[in-house]
């Protein structure tokens, strides 16, 4: 366990939202000063509880302390073509103000926006120096840069702005190898306080410490996730190890009260026996058994301490031991033919054609147009003038796009699934919810009040119920919300599928436990290049 300063103190912290869900309820512990990577299940509230610190949500009750001002990145960042590179940054009021003063303003309002932050747009300058850009392109729109680009000047403005402690929320999520290679760099070089949540491992082993939010507690290790993980194995061997022997030890002993009640019956048959026929005085024996009775009773009690301590060890043992549960999904089969051409896919120098049950990666750089050609072949929409087209050959086809807005957010998820299943049974429904650990009030709730993972969940099954069974599923970035043991399992469930598979992704660790066959890579240019090596 760590020892380092705390930055964060959470006492009894519990949020409730307006429908009464609980999404947090009584979390205890503390963040360390420095780089901390926050973990935690899908639905444990990680995002809940950054938005909590950031001040954007209020506890229901419970306390936060910090030991200076947060900064904040969400998870989405939403952003209108007309937000400004300064706005981006966080830092547009200061540079306004300071420019209103420039220009003959005195206002007292323009001096209090400003504080300390004379040097503003040369300390911004600096940092947009490193992403390619200057103080100069503070008035450009963010409509002129890519997405990986736009995430990265989001960052870089919480560096600017010098908040003592800063939260980012998956900063990773579509972002390409060289930004993701960026990100780690602003990482290292962090000057405050860091929390970070995310489901990259790469990214995660750039921290200090491990925060895992389980069970209402803050639990803090002092390494990167790696350890961690090393660290939590070793000590559920050692639990599993000490439930096992907790729990013979409360046979041994429930055997042994057994074995003593029946002695103890045995000596009462023998004592009645020994008073009806063997001559001793009445009150002589009369005292024999009340001494019997009471040596008994006193063994009962000893007996059955003994069992008590043994049962509590057994609840101590077990309560150490984590039940994890895991999706069991069951991916339809559509028994597509290995000769079946399913998708093709052009630009203008040559066709790759997707056939049979093959597996494709489709990577490139943020802004190569990915997410433009899996539109072009999902919704038809016209292609984009020298880049990669293709078309589709089957009808059959599951898509889950990279923003999961194919959902009803005000409906439920039952009602979701219905509106694409309406032949299947509720009970169905629900039982498939299940599988997908979306139990009890879940399936019921309006969309919106779902995490990032649990959302994903739903739109996956969505994909599960179809029927006929999709010959081929398009992923775009699947596993952007999902946490890491659901990224394994999600592998899992993709390993088995026996359909064509079209994958965009820029997390290459996935992409490998999945076994894609082929690998197509969008350049800059709207060429397309096939190669087996995801890694080249």
């Amino acid at each position: 366990m760590s020892s380092s300063k705390s930055a964060i103190t959470l006492r009894e912290l519990t949020f409730e939202w307006p429908d009464g869900a609980v999404a947090l309820a009584g979390v205890n512990g503390t963040i360390n000063a420095g780089r901390t990577g926050l973990i935690g299940r899908n639905g444990a509230g990680k995002s809940t509880l950054l938005r909590l610190i950031a001040g954007v949500l209020r506890p229901t009750s419970g306390h936060i302390d910090t030991t200076g001002e947060v900064g904040y990145l969400p998870q989405t960042l939403t952003l209108r073509r007309d937000t400004t590179i300064a706005e981006l940054l966080g830092i547009d009021a200061i540079v306004g103000a300071i420019r209103a003063i420039e220009s003959g303003d005195a206002d007292e309002r323009h001096f209090d926006t400003i504080g300390d932050d004379w040097d503003i747009e040369a300390r911004a300058g600096e940092a947009l120096d490193q992403l390619g850009f200057s103080a100069g392109d503070l008035d450009r729109s963010v409509a002129e840069v890519s997405g990986g680009e736009a995430m990265l000047i989001a960052i870089t403005g919480l560096r600017v702005r010098r908040t003592p402690i800063t939260l980012l929320d998956e900063p990773t999520n579509n972002l390409d190898r060289p930004t993701r290679a960026k990100l780690a760099q602003f990482v290292d070089q962090w000057p405050g306080t860091l929390v970070v949540v995310s489901h990259d491992l790469e990214l995660l082993e750039h921290m200090d410490s491990t925060t895992e939010l389980y069970g209402g507690t803050l639990e803090t290790y002092g390494g990167p996730y790696s350890a961690w993980k090393e660290h939590q194995e070793q000590e559920q061997t050692a639990a599993l190890q000490a439930a096992r022997s907790a729990q013979q030890a409360l046979k041994v002993e429930k055997r042994q009260r057994v074995e003593a009640e029946t002695k103890l019956a045995r000596r009462e048959r023998t004592a009645k026996k020994t008073q009806q026929h063997g001559g001793i005085p009445k009150i002589l024996a009369g005292n024999r058994a009340s001494k019997a009775q009471a040596s008994a009773g006193a063994m009962r009690s000893t007996l059955d301490d003994k069992v008590q301590a043994a049962q509590a060890a057994v609840d101590a043992a077990d309560s150490r031991v984590r039940q994890e549960e895991h999706i069991h999904l069951a991916l339809p089969d559509p028994d597509v033919p290995r000769g079946r051409r399913i998708a093709e896919l052009y630009d203008e120098d040559r066709t790759i054609v997707l056939q049979g049950p093959e597996r494709v990666a489709l990577v490139g750089a943020n802004g190569s147009g990915k997410s433009t050609l899996i539109d072009h072949l999902i919704r038809g929409t016209e292609p984009t003038p020298g880049r990669p087209h293709g078309r589709l050959l089957t009808d059959l086809v599951g898509y889950l796009p990279q923003r999961l807005d194919g959902l009803d957010d005000n409906a439920s998820a039952m009602a979701n699934i219905q509106e694409v299943a309406p032949g299947t049974p509720s009970g169905t429904i629900r039982n498939q919810l299940a599988r997908l650990l979306l139990r009890g009030d879940s399936p019921d709730r309006p969309v919106h009040t779902l995490s990032g993972g649990e959302r994903f969940r739903v739109s996956l099954a969505r994909l599960l119920l179809s029927e006929p069974p999709a010959q081929l599923l398009v992923l775009d970035e699947p596993t952007n919300n999902l946490d890491i043991a659901s990224v394994e399992q999600l592998a899992e469930a993709l390993d088995a599928y026996r359909g064509a598979l079209l994958v965009v992704s820029h997390d290459f660790a996935f992409l490998e436990r999945i076994g894609v066959d082929t690998v197509v890579e969008l350049d800059g240019d709207g060429r397309m290049q096939q190669r087996r090596d995801l890694r080249l």
